[in-house]
């Protein structure tokens, strides 16, 4: 089983989802300490005049001293009108703008209650399902593991592997120097790293952003488009 294990963060970017198209399981990362203002609540899609703005979700409990397990939203409902009302901004000329707030309502309607893990796991799940990508998710603090007291930031995934019966892992490029291979290589898991390549798109008579939320991805791009480049920029490389 391949496994991919990163923290529940809010319609990420499509790295994000080219991660979880090279994976068996994926785990939604939510019993760590909380960290306010990050992707967990927040992603960006284009601003009408120049450049791009922040889509947010407005948190009751956002605190360092909380799990991730345990941020709260202040409301749903509103959360979801005002991302959609950005939108809206984009509905003459974004050619799959129907698609994406369909999507959104999805994800919003799929949450069932004010948990930030529960809307953002609700959220990967729509995009999963729009794509056609599978997406066999478990989260974290649901599976009753022992954590070790100390943990560094890079004994969590070999820790959680090795719990579930991992044969591999793999981890943003970005992450590397986080791991040690050989604490991998004693417990049998191949350790892997996704390199994504840039997807380039025209959102005329906008600019083009790189790196902004799925949204704004699926807004000017057909899904066909998106996954072939999921097939075809994701790139596995060992240590």
């Amino acid at each position: 089983m391949r496994l991919g294990i990163m923290q529940p963060y809010f319609f990420p970017y499509l790295g994000h989802f080219a991660l979880i198209a090279s994976v068996d399981e994926w785990i939604v990362f939510d019993v760590t300490q909380y960290t306010p203002k990050t992707w967990m609540n927040r992603n960006r899609v284009l601003h009408p005049k120049e450049g791009w703005q922040y889509v947010s979700v407005p948190l009751s409990t956002s605190s360092t001293s909380i799990r991730t397990h345990e941020a709260r939203v202040v409301s749903l409902a509103d959360t979801e009108k005002n991302l959609l009302g950005k939108l809206t901004t984009f509905r003459r000329h974004a050619p799959f703008y129907n698609e994406v707030t369909g999507l959104v309502r999805a994800a919003f309607g799929g949450t069932a209650d004010d948990s930030l893990c529960a809307l953002n796991t609700s959220a990967l799940r729509a995009v999963c399902d729009y794509l056609g990508l599978p997406f066999k998710a478990r989260i974290c603090s649901e599976l009753k593991l022992e954590f070790p007291g100390e943990m560094s930031a890079g004994d969590w995934a070999p820790f959680i592997c090795e719990a579930l019966g991992a044969t591999s892992y793999v981890n943003p490029a970005g992450g590397r120097e986080l791991f040690d291979p050989a604490r991998f290589s004693r417990s049998g898991i191949e350790l892997l790293f996704a390199e994504f390549g840039e997807l380039r798109y025209d959102p005329a008579p906008y600019k083009y952003e790189p790196h902004l939320s799925i949204l704004d991805v699926l807004l000017w791009n057909p899904r066909e488009r998106i996954t072939q480049a999921l097939r075809e920029q994701t790139t596995l490389k060992p240590v």
